[in-house]
């Protein structure tokens, strides 16, 4: 049955419940090194998915595993599931000398080296796009929002799209690419252009439109079906949802719970016309921050959505959370959509990866040395309990002083 087949009980968008689920995947490594596994032992998926039915599944390669949880209609059920996943899929991989970390891409693994999935879905990348299929050693934050029946998803994705890359930002967590410092935020999204049909989604009119696309992509033969389409949102093929799909792993379980709450309040706002978003950016501005925030992630200059006036990450968040503050009270996810501005005042896994690195490096340690240091971090914080558990909630509204 849809996993999403009876989420949402009323057409009202107020009265709306924006049921949601999430999507991390992880990485594979060896307890003590940090370094990728080439080959996923067989009885450790068995495990997994004995533990946790239905909300286990394998990735393109090998050394990742995808943990998502089931419809979940308030933030605490969210966290509750992901901290049992990463906990519970913790647990089995130990008993195999592994454990799971979290990031957009993995700092010391070469691509070259790994092995395939043999499912046949994965079987036909592979086969279909070659080279840029191989190297796809990446691992991201999938979030599905469902909006009131009857919306026009595509509609909806418009008015969000110009506040993608604020969430990229938030999430970036991949500055290292086979041992080298990338010098971007979010090396995987420079990764992922490599594929076609990815990036910011085109300017659509409608629902109808898109499934002109989709029927003239699977005429030609360039398609199979509408999964094909890698967009950084885009109308999900298989629930009445909204997917979003351009951030980063996050290494920091809060860091995942705030962006999947800052896009619930977004496919809220945007399902009730809320005027306080209505951005007319037009998609080359939206690729020219989308280029910002992976390089430069919680430090990035953007163009501001609704003025197109460059301003620092932290201010055009402080837009973004005056305007969502109504949304995230009636969906009762004031703290965790306040988490961003923590991630803007500790910069982010990208800057802690980097600050680590050169640390290590600056104390004398080898280059071998210091990513070791970053691989360690990124386990423990993977495994790590929720790092704001002691922390009060605040009110979302501007902050004095904001810039």
């Amino acid at each position: 049955m849809d996993r999403f087949a009876h989420a949402g009980r009323a057409t009202d968008a107020a009265f709306h419940d924006y049921s949601f689920g999430i999507e991390e995947e992880y990485f594979l490594v060896r307890i003590g090194t940090g370094e990728l596994v080439r080959e996923m032992p067989a009885a450790l998926i068995a495990r997994c998915r004995e533990r946790f039915a239905g909300l286990i599944g394998t990735e393109l390669l090998q050394a990742q595993i995808e943990a998502r949880t089931p419809v979940c209609y308030h933030p605490g059920e969210a966290s509750d599931m992901l901290g049992r996943l990463r906990r519970g899929l913790n647990a089995e991989a130990k008993q195999f000398g592994l454990a799971i970390l979290s990031a957009g891409t993995h700092p010391t693994a070469d691509w070259r080296t790994l092995r395939a999935d043999l499912a046949p879905r994965h079987a036909g990348l592979l086969e279909d796009f070659a080279l840029v299929a191989r190297r796809n050693a990446v691992c991201g934050l999938h979030v599905h929002v469902s909006p009131p029946p009857g919306t026009d998803r595509v509609t909806v994705m418009n008015r969000i799209v110009p506040w993608t890359p604020l969430l990229l930002a938030l999430s970036a967590s991949s500055p290292f690419w086979i041992g080298e410092p990338t010098g971007l935020a979010s090396y995987r999204q420079a990764a992922y252009d490599e594929w076609p049909r990815s990036g910011t989604p085109p300017d659509l009119r409608d629902d109808a439109d898109y499934d002109r696309l989709i029927a003239q992509l699977t005429a030609s033969g360039a398609i199979s079906d509408a999964r094909s389409i890698w967009w950084t949102l885009r109308p999900s093929s298989r629930y009445p949802t909204l997917e979003l799909r351009i951030s980063d792993a996050c290494t920091d379980l809060d860091d995942a719970l705030c962006i999947a709450q800052l896009f619930r309040c977004l496919v809220r706002a945007a399902s009730s016309g809320d005027e306080m978003l209505r951005s007319t950016q037009d998609r080359v501005l939206v690729e020219e921050n989308r280029w910002q925030a992976k390089r430069y992630g919680t430090a990035a200059q953007l163009l501001d959505p609704l003025t197109a006036q460059p301003q620092p990450l932290r201010q055009s968040l402080e837009t973004l959370l005056a305007a969502l503050a109504p949304h995230a009270v009636a969906l009762d996810c004031e703290r965790e959509v306040e988490h961003a501005r923590h991630i803007v005042a500790g910069h982010g896994s990208a800057a802690r990866q980097v600050e680590c690195y050169e640390r290590a490096r600056a104390s004398g340690a080898s280059r071998e040395v210091a990513l070791a240091c970053v691989l360690a971090q990124l386990v423990r914080r993977t495994d790590a309990p929720r790092v704001r558990d002691h922390v009060a909630p605040r009110s979302i509204g501007p902050q004095r002083g904001a810039a």
